[in-house]
């Protein structure tokens, strides 16, 4: 009976009603209706068409879940950066003192500064090879080239972000990159002004 109704609303097809026949006692049956009529409902439609049955292209290879990889790691980045700068002090005499209190007295402090650490550097790896997917696809043509514009700005900010994290741990090797990238700014700056 209620394979009938199955077939009649075409529903499934003529091989599932024979497997399910000659294989499935009616617990089975049923469990298949009440999924079909789960997928039914508004919102775990929309989590079923775009996590489950979403349309995707068939040459996917695994260099287009970079950019997933990416916003993992800038999340992983966002909330190891906000622990850490709860126990942070911006000063320019205590930022180092600071930065030893977080390893050695906060409770997995120096967990949190290795992954926040390391996970700055596979950030960097994730982003340069999903901007090479993006060099390799050609994904800067016209109609996206917007699109890649403001991956590169993202990419410009990225960087300047993670200058500014080197530099916040206030120890003495990080002033001579601080200096060069000042040099660098002053005769950009006044190349820029001569144009």
């Amino acid at each position: 009976m209620v394979l009938r109704q199955l077939w009649e609303l075409e529903i499934v097809s003529s091989s599932l009603i024979f497997l399910l026949k000659k294989f499935c006692n009616s617990f089975y049956i049923n469990f298949y209706l009440m999924i079909l009529t789960l997928k039914k409902q508004p919102l775990l439609q929309l989590v079923n068409d775009h996590l489950i049955e979403y349309p995707t292209p068939s040459n996917l290879s695994l260099f287009w879940n970079y950019g997933f990889l990416a916003g993992m790691c800038l999340a992983v980045q966002l909330i190891t950066g906000i622990f850490l700068a709860m126990h942070y002090t911006p000063h320019i005499d205590l930022a180092f003192l600071s930065v030893e209190h977080i390893m050695r007295d906060v409770n997995n402090g120096w967990f949190l500064r290795y992954l926040h650490a390391n996970g700055a550097s596979m950030f960097f790896i994730v982003v340069y090879i999903h901007i090479g997917r993006g060099l390799y696809y050609g994904s800067y043509i016209e109609p996206r080239g917007f699109v890649w514009t403001l991956g590169v700005v993202i990419l410009l900010l990225m960087m300047a972000t993670a200058f500014l994290g080197y530099v916040l741990v206030g120890v003495k090797w990080v002033f001579e990159p601080q200096q060069l990238l000042l040099i660098f700014l002053q005769r950009f700056q006044l190349w820029v002004i001569r144009l």
